[in-house]
């Protein structure tokens, strides 16, 4: 499956979103900014990528996920 398939399907859920999925098969990195995570901790922020993921997730097609969420100005600060 390819990279950039993971990332239409972030964006795609989460209004405004500019995501980049990478990873080496089955170890993932998400780096995901959207203004829908402003007030958002940094688990609802993770949960709201998780939940776009979760069938991946659960079949094994991606086993291990990291996530950076920001939003539009944090992201300029990273």
């Amino acid at each position: 499956m390819r990279m950039d398939y993971f990332s239409d399907l972030v964006e795609q859920a989460i209004a405004g979103a500019q995501a980049e999925v990478s990873g080496d098969g089955s170890k993932f990195e998400a780096r995901v900014v959207s203004d829908d995570f402003e007030g958002l901790s940094t688990l609802k922020r993770h949960k709201m990528v998780y939940a776009v993921l979760d069938e991946h997730i659960k079949s094994g097609a991606i086993h291990a996920l990291s996530i950076k969420a920001f939003t539009q100005s944090e992201a300029k600060d990273a």
